[in-house]
């Protein structure tokens, strides 16, 4: 039996699908290898990151663009469409975050974001409903794995690391909280998590 007293969730590919190629491979058609090769050579994540620490998404399709200008229209195309990038809610997570809820845990969220686009993943989903609270990257200018998001998090819940779950689909992330002295599961499928929760006798 667990001392968890409460539990922390990530949001995208942990509840919901997020991905940049939902929106690239309309300009990539047939070419995997074409969209995986433009999305390293600009360095997506390191750039998207970012504007999850809340940086403006005109800024930064300003200073990408003139650092990549043969890639500027296909930059701004994830700008003009990023809503295609958020997909469907993940089912069996949503059910395991309901369960959760029912049997009385306080539920967080600890989620990287930018400002700009998550009110429309709120408006979209109905699951945000069932937490307590929630820590959103680009709302504190920080984002995990840096301690601070960690340490803030802690801060809203009002509870030690070790009385905490965190579940997170970033291995980087997981170490981090780890080290921190969270109890983590690091997602791989809602499965998997149903699983380790039965396990720690939390389901």
């Amino acid at each position: 039996m667990t001392n968890i007293t409460a539990i922390i969730f990530d949001f995208g590919n942990v509840l919901l699908e997020w991905d940049p190629r939902f929106v690239y491979r309309r300009y990539f058609p047939n070419d995997e290898k074409g969209m995986e090769d433009f999305l390293e050579e600009i360095k997506f994540m390191e750039w998207n990151a970012q504007q999850d620490k809340g940086r403006p998404f005109e800024e930064g399709i300003a200073i990408l663009s003139r650092e990549f200008p043969h890639r500027a229209t296909l930059i701004q195309a994830y700008h003009d469409h990023w809503q295609d990038s958020i997909g469907s809610e993940i089912a069996g997570s949503v059910k395991i975050l309901t369960r959760l809820k029912a049997k009385g845990y306080p539920l967080y969220g600890l989620s990287n974001w930018s400002p700009e686009t998550f009110p429309y993943a709120l408006t979209k989903y109905d699951f945000f409903e069932l937490f307590d609270d929630k820590v959103v990257s680009g709302y504190v200018g920080l984002v995990k794995p840096d301690p601070a998001i960690f340490t803030l998090a802690l801060d809203t819940i009002g509870k030690p690391a070790q009385d905490c779950l965190f579940i997170d689909d970033s291995a980087k992330n997981i170490e981090q909280a780890k080290r921190m002295g969270f109890v983590t599961i690091h997602f791989t499928s809602p499965e998997r998590l149903e699983n380790e929760l039965k396990e720690m006798e939390l389901l």
